[in-house]
């Protein structure tokens, strides 16, 4: 009797593929070797070319000091208000800065500025993960993203990103993970770009040199 509906001829192709398994046709195919080429320069210069491609202010800072004073200028210069920070690390760069800047998440859909952490710097992509225990809203709600890093986060590629993020959380991930590429942008009305549509339409990047003795940011 010929079948009489779609789902019973799929689950006939599907019976049959059960039984009569066939044999893999690319069975050399080595799934070992990376996909990519290696870098051709260092992370921290990969990922700096890489994100300023992308739209992305990239400052390097030898150490905190410089840091701080990063801060302070950005500050000045870019007339900076209504700035919200929830990280203790951060907050105390920003204080040494002689930053302003809010804590209260209350605040958090009424802030111009953003400053947080990150996860880790996918130097391949040039972008930037986060998550919900570093990021804390500030890549959705701000119009400026400014993001403090360490070199020790650098990573070649995604994959590496999300290995270490498994490790760092001993496999017990955030809620939300989240990687980002350059400022918010689209050109979906009449082809025309439009910076900050669904998120910040800055972002800074400011890479603080690791040395042994840093703690994680």
């Amino acid at each position: 009797m010929e079948e009489s509906t779609s789902r019973e001829k799929l689950l006939k192709k599907v019976r049959h593929a059960l039984i009569y398994k066939t044999d893999n046709p690319f069975p050399r195919v080595d799934f070992e070797s990376p996909v990519y080429k290696p870098l051709s320069d260092t992370s921290d210069v990969n990922f700096a070319q890489e994100f300023t491609k992308v739209g992305g202010v990239f400052i390097y800072c030898e150490n905190e000091v410089e840091a701080v004073s990063a801060l302070s200028a950005l500050n000045t210069e870019c007339e900076w208000h209504n700035i919200y920070c929830a990280e203790p690390e951060i907050q105390y760069l920003l204080t040494q800065a002689g930053v302003p800047f809010e804590s209260d998440e209350e605040s958090i859909q009424n802030v111009n500025v953003g400053i947080t952490g990150c996860e880790f710097l996918v130097a391949r992509l040039g972008s930037i993960m986060v998550s919900s225990k570093t990021s804390r809203r500030m890549n959705v709600y701000p119009e400026v993203h400014v993001v403090i890093a360490h070199s020790r986060q650098l990573v070649d590629d995604l994959k590496d990103a999300f290995a270490a993020v498994q490790n760092k959380y001993s496999g017990k991930l955030p809620s939300l993970l989240s990687v980002i590429t350059g400022p918010s942008r689209t050109a979906d009305i009449e082809k025309t770009l439009v910076m900050g549509a669904h998120g910040p339409r800055e972002l800074f990047l400011l890479l603080v040199e690791s040395s042994a003795s840093d703690e994680e940011i």
